[in-house]
């Protein structure tokens, strides 16, 4: 039976992850059929993309997705889609409807470190201000 499921790719403590078609039996990082996608959890919001019109041919095929798989079919909406795609609705038109959702979706995309970043350059900032502000001061009050 095949699986679609999640495999983890990326470094020690910072997972990511492909949405790939399997054998229900292999391992999870093991041998795999087509890769369909990637989640990517470690960005705010968490960047999901997928190859939909593969995916609805392996649903269509008789493969299941997993429980983490469905709940991302979900969340961009893609299972709906496919119940209507199901239903006879043309692929192209969902392909489009897809392509707009996944632009909408993926405005601004940062990861936490991007936040880190940007907090710590946003101190910094208001530190050199301060600083500035300071010096102007004491000058002011020195001329009279």
């Amino acid at each position: 039976m095949v699986r679609i499921r999640l495999r983890r790719v990326g470094a020690k403590k910072q997972p990511s992850y492909r949405v790939v078609a399997a054998d229900k039996e292999s391992p999870r990082d093991g041998k795999f059929l087509e890769v369909l996608g990637f989640y990517n959890p470690r960005t705010e919001p968490a960047t999901i993309q997928f190859k939909e019109d593969r995916v609805y041919h392996w649903l269509s095929v008789g493969a299941q997705p997993t429980d983490a798989v469905r709940r991302l079919f979900d969340q961009v909406g893609l299972w709906e889609r496919y119940k209507r795609f199901k239903a006879g609705e043309s692929l192209e038109t969902l392909l489009a409807e897809a392509a707009e959702a996944e632009q909408a979706r993926g405005v601004d995309v940062r990861t936490r470190r991007d936040e880190e970043i940007a907090a710590v350059t946003q101190a910094a900032k208001e530190k050199q201000a301060a600083e500035a502000e300071s010096e102007a001061a004491p000058a002011e009050e020195a001329e009279p």
